[in-house]
């Protein structure tokens, strides 16, 4: 089998001198297929430790975000075969690992599920049978996760270094209140949780459009969630008043995968809702119905990232 190399550019952390350092991956077999994705800026929840019967523990780190997932030509490796090689070359790049385990190990199914993974078919996780790395040195981070099946070996590559400054905002319009101007149309942003409460009175439902998930993730990263405020205050101005948050996933994965996962993403929203803003415990509960509720298509990325949601449903009657 020929050997194939996978340059990956980490941007150094001195941006004035416009420096780079290269980590070269070094694949003792063919690579099959390859599946990429990247953000400008972005946060990525790194594991830290293996599932605690909660959480998966991890600490987020931001910056320039690239996602990988390999298919790789290895009959008959095992998972450490593949890793091990990749394992040596990211040491000596100067990574320190902060953390590795195996499956039972790692929390099996809930770790699997509670951190960022490729949806299936670019990677394919085996709950029995895969191996997961992270390291990290100086403004800059990477995670391996490894798993193979009876013909081919599978290989996620996360890593996140520092991004470049974004370009200043030009400066907001100064608006003269005496000029009385003619009346213009407001356009909501849908990320700002705006008319939540309105709606709740006036359908009993709204999606909570600002808590983002990304695939197999049910974490919330830290954040001020206009939509969660606005349900606690729908819930202070209704004092008999009950939710639900039900959580939505989109359809990478089994149902029974998704249903827990979703149902964890609800709970992590309804955490947030008791304690960032006080809403009473016992007129709160999370629920989770997997990828049967879509609301748009899970042919596209655009339409999967609509479909992993959370939504508030009033549960009370007058």
């Amino acid at each position: 089998m020929r050997k194939c190399l996978l340059p990956f550019v980490f941007v150094g952390t001195s941006f004035a001198a416009g420096a780079a350092l290269a980590l070269t991956l070094d694949f003792p077999v063919e690579i099959l297929r390859e599946e990429t994705r990247s953000e400008a800026l972005a946060s990525y929840a790194l594991p830290i430790a293996a599932f605690d019967g909660v959480i998966v523990p991890s600490r987020t780190v931001e910056g320039a975000l690239e996602q990988r997932a390999f298919q790789l030509d290895a009959p008959g490796m095992t998972t450490l075969e593949i890793l091990a090689p990749l394992r040596e070359q990211i040491v000596a790049a100067g990574f320190t690992v902060v953390f590795e385990c195996e499956a039972r190990a790692c929390g099996g199914f809930d770790f699997r599920f509670g951190t960022e993974v490729v949806p299936e078919p670019d990677m394919h996780v085996d709950l029995s049978d895969y191996l997961f790395l992270s390291a990290e040195k100086e403004g800059e981070a990477v995670s391996l996760l490894v798993s193979r099946t009876t013909f081919a070996g599978f290989v996620q590559v996360t890593k996140v270094t520092e991004a470049p400054l974004l370009p200043a905002k030009p400066p907001k319009a100064i608006v003269d209140l005496d000029a009385n101007p003619a009346p213009q149309d407001v356009v909501a942003d849908a990320g700002t949780g705006s008319g939540i409460k309105d709606t709740l009175d006036s359908d009993g439902r709204a999606p909570l459009d600002d808590l983002v998930f990304d695939t197999g993730s049910s974490a919330l990263t830290e954040g001020d969630y206009a939509s969660l405020a606005e349900v606690a205050a729908w819930l202070e101005a209704n004092p008999e008043g009950t939710v639900a948050l039900v959580g939505h996933t989109d359809a990478a994965g089994s149902l029974a995968a998704n249903i827990a996962l979703s149902e964890r993403r609800a709970e992590a929203a309804a955490q947030a809702l008791i304690e960032g803003f006080g809403a009473d415990q016992s007129r709160v509960v999370a629920k989770g119905v997997g990828f049967l509720a879509p609301r748009a298509t899970n042919a596209t990325e655009e339409g999967r990232q609509k479909n992993r949601r959370v939504e508030v449903v009033v549960t009370s009657t007058r």
